[in-house]
């Protein structure tokens, strides 16, 4: 039963301190994070399982840290009020070709960042986004502007 506890907490530790991290996907994290993502697994295993190296000391670990995962999982399903707050919600960080200055501080993003993800996208302009959600996976969602589409067209077909 302490194996239980201890993981509860854990997990309970381990989700407030993603979350407070923030947005990133596992492709944008430094050298740095990726480092101390794997010493705080570690970490994380010797405060769960203490002394305890038995199969089933793991076994209970692990099924915790699962019965707690599925549980945020079906409550963010059953009651939709509580996915912004247990999952985050998307956020605007570009609006009509200008950068939400308060937003990027909010999340710790720079504006290199985003004229990096941009490029990655295939638009080569600010001004050409109408806007950009940054989602609550970390991926950057890009939304040309319309005329910039209609332009784009026209050039296309050929229309001058």
């Amino acid at each position: 039963m302490d194996i239980v506890l201890r993981a509860t907490a854990m997990f309970a530790l381990l989700y407030l301190l993603i979350r407070l991290l923030g947005k990133r996907e596992l492709g944008q994290m430094t050298p740095f994070e990726l480092v101390l993502l794997v010493v705080m697994g570690d970490l994380i295993q010797q405060g769960v399982t203490h002394n305890d190296f038995s199969l089933t000391g793991a076994l209970l670990a692990i099924c915790t840290f699962a019965f707690w995962a599925l549980t945020l999982s079906w409550t963010t399903y059953l009651f939709p009020k509580t996915k912004d707050l247990l999952d985050g919600a998307p956020r605007v960080i570009v609006r009509d070709g200008e950068i939400v200055t308060a937003n990027l501080r909010r999340d710790r993003l720079t504006r290199d960042e985003i004229l990096s993800e941009m490029r990655l996208a295939g638009i080569a302009r600010l001004s050409h986004v109408a806007w950009a959600i940054l989602e609550p996976q970390g991926k950057i969602s890009f939304i040309k502007r319309d005329d910039e589409c209609s332009e784009q067209r026209r050039n296309d077909e050929g229309v001058v």
